[in-house]
């Protein structure tokens, strides 16, 4: 079988997922990351009266146009606790931030523009314009407005107008179930002191905390030895469980001790495709077992990783109606990089500030699949394409951010 090219293999992975359509009505703190599944309209008028936007004197324009206006003060109006009369000609209200004006004012004049007078009256030190430092009620939303709509990704700005709209609950797409299968009979569970053929298993730790971070709710199914009915056992726990995607670590090539593949498709998995043409990553399975997607990610702990940021994400964040995120940018080696083979290269490396400001990706020395304390200390992923020639340092290339959020 030939090698899939990477771009080819992600958009048969994604031609092939539909998101979720299944609603939940939940809390506004755990709401955050989820996609509203309906409008939200505010169920109030915000704000609900005209207001101040400052510390001041609530008064009428035309008594206090231009500077050295005499005013006598009548009361004060503060946030909860409103004026509860009005104000006439020649009258004032102190008033702060938040509080309702008082019928009959029409603008407030800063505090710090006027002066207190012995026998309690002010006299305005600045001129004022009408409706000055006044927050008219339905500035920012009025009541049966919708201000979020459905498909809309909360986060911090939404959960907050959404609570100003009085709402405790918002309808959302329930987030995709993802289950992590860990195989083969060196890994024991961290803690473990491993036997002379045996290794700490890692990987379900990293790919679980992509899928979480991508959207999704993570099922592990621990460890299970090279044996096809424990391998079946686990991938019925996930069919159990309803699980949107099966993910298994290792034993997913057809090796004489790789189960996986042989066990998925007897328990009825579609394969769709396998073997990619990348690197790290070449031996990653793809098929379908029901209405659930089933990846199953090389052994190798930086295969793993690189794989799942190629596709599971993107997969997670399909299924959850999620944006996609923008992990490619475009930087400018720091060394040559030499000619590349017939698969994408995917190589890790530091990003470091030029004296002009441009992004410098610096490759590290080492590159084995295996090597997880180079990922961890890596801030991108030079990309190589298939059959590229050398390139001269200070040449552009493509790179994928490991951690978006610092170096977008």
């Amino acid at each position: 079988m030939s090698l899939l090219p990477v771009a080819s293999a992600q958009s048969r992975l994604l031609d092939s997922a539909k998101p979720l359509v299944r609603i939940e009505n939940v809390s506004l703190d755990q709401a955050d990351g989820r996609v509203l599944a309906k409008d939200l309209t505010a169920r109030l008028t915000q704000p609900p009266f005209d207001s101040s936007a400052m510390d001041g004197y609530a008064l009428r324009f035309e008594d206090a146009a231009e500077p050295g206006a005499l005013l006598s003060v009548i009361g004060t109006s503060s946030a909860g606790h409103g004026f509860h009369g009005s104000v006439s000609t020649g009258e004032a209200v102190r008033i702060f931030t938040g509080a309702p004006v008082p019928a009959g004012a029409d603008c407030v004049l800063l505090q710090e523009d006027a002066e207190r007078l012995e026998d309690g009256r002010i006299r305005t030190t600045y001129p004022l314009r009408k409706g000055q430092h006044v927050r008219p009620r339905g500035q920012d939303f009025t009541e049966g407005e919708t201000v979020l709509t459905a498909g809309t990704a909360m986060e911090f700005s939404r959960l907050t107008v959404a609570a100003a709209m009085n709402h405790p609950t918002v309808d959302v797409y329930r987030r995709p179930l993802v289950a992590i299968l860990a195989t083969g009979d060196e890994l024991m569970p961290p803690g473990s002191m491993p036997g002379p053929s045996q290794i700490i298993a890692s990987n379900t730790f990293g790919v679980a905390a992509l899928a979480r971070r991508a959207g999704a709710h993570v099922l592990d199914l621990g460890i299970v030895p090279d044996d096809r009915d424990e391998i079946t056992a686990a991938i019925g726990r996930a069919q159990v469980a309803k699980a949107d995607v099966i993910v298994t670590l290792g034993g997913a090539s057809v090796g004489d001790h790789d189960l996986v593949q042989a066990t998925l498709v007897a328990a009825g998995m579609q394969l769709d495709f396998w073997r990619i043409a990348m690197r790290p990553g070449k031996p990653l399975m793809v098929g379908s077992l029901g209405d659930t997607h089933v990846l199953g990610l090389p052994g190798n702990p930086v295969s793993s990783l690189v794989c799942s940021l190629l596709f599971l994400e993107p997969l997670i964040r399909k299924l959850a109606s999620l944006p996609q995120v923008g992990r490619e940018i475009m930087a400018w080696a720091a060394v040559p990089l030499a000619a590349n083979d017939q698969r994408q290269d995917y190589v890790r490396a530091t990003l470091k500030k030029s004296t002009d400001g441009a992004w410098l990706a610096e490759p590290f020395s080492k590159q084995d699949s295996s090597m997880m304390k180079v990922f961890s200390k890596s801030d991108c992923l030079i990309i190589r394409p298939p059959h590229a020639p050398e390139l001269a340092a200070g040449s552009p290339c493509p790179v994928l951010l490991l951690r978006p959020d610092l170096f977008g």
